[in-house]
């Protein structure tokens, strides 16, 4: 077997602990599936007949606020599934189980990509239930096949590039309590972009951030493809973005986790 052929074994044998191990602990899957949902119904049913006033195309009510909010929430599930992934590498690194797996004749990478592959694996799922609970609530779109496959892809490559930088923030929190705060500014993003109003309703300096930060093209390209609403750059923007953060966390996490060999 050659070097590729031995690292995509070891990956997928480390995959499969890691789904066995989300299989032992159901609650961490059921944080990432309940809090999307909490907040789909608290901002439809509580906040959504105000707050769906005057979005244009979408129409006016809760019914227009659905269709607006639902990209937004499928970006806070992407958030709240980072705290799972980086929580499940701070275990790892604090029970003395990669020490063990340093010793043992497997791909260094494999670990790092099992713990991948699993939280994408996770997030993946997640966001299909939280589009199925939108459409039991009566989230409609005319977009076609291309534009449903477009934005499931465009959420996996954003969910790939999530995961990764949460495991680099595992590998540097320290401790399972500390990796379980630290990916908290992601489940925030989504509220301080056009996840939930339109950006044009922001004071200025918000309205800046919002519109520079990196959910915010990702959530309205999605919602363009959803809803038939204008796309413009946001969809370059949103696959640079994705690309450029799960590549420089790729470096990072590996960076961290041959740090403590290298100090030896």
């Amino acid at each position: 077997m050659t070097t590729l052929s031995y690292t995509v074994a070891d990956s997928a044998t480390m995959l499969r602990r890691n789904l066995r191990r989300l299989q032992r602990y159901p609650a961490m899957t059921l944080m990432v599936l309940v809090i999307p949902v909490v907040f789909l119904l608290l901002f439809v049913y509580v906040f959504g007949g105000t707050l769906g006033a005057g979005l244009g195309h979408l129409g006016n009510g809760r019914s227009a606020y659905l269709r607006y909010v639902t990209p937004g929430i499928l970006l806070l599930t992407l958030g709240t599934a980072a705290a799972t992934t980086a929580t499940a590498v701070a275990l790892d690194m604090s029970s003395g189980i990669i020490a063990r797996f340093r010793t043992m004749a497997i791909a260094r990478a494999s670990v790092l990509t099992g713990h991948v592959l699993a939280s994408t694996i996770q997030s993946v799922l997640s966001i299909a239930f939280v589009t199925g609970v939108a459409a039991a609530l009566g989230f409609r779109t005319s977009a076609g096949p291309l534009a449903w496959l477009a934005a499931a892809g465009l959420l996996v490559l954003v969910s790939f590039a999530i995961s990764w930088l949460s495991v680099a923030l595992g590998l540097l929190s320290g401790s399972p309590e500390n990796a379980s705060n630290l990916p908290m500014l992601l489940t925030i993003l989504p509220f301080l972009g056009s996840g939930f109003v339109p950006t044009a309703a922001m004071p200025a300096g918000l309205r800046w951030f919002a519109e520079y930060q990196p959910f915010t093209p990702v959530i309205q390209t999605v919602r363009g493809l959803l809803t038939g609403g204008p796309i413009g750059d946001n969809a370059i923007m949103a696959i640079a973005w994705g690309a450029g953060i799960a590549a420089l966390s790729y470096l990072w996490a590996r960076r961290l986790y041959r740090r403590p060999m290298l100090a030896r």
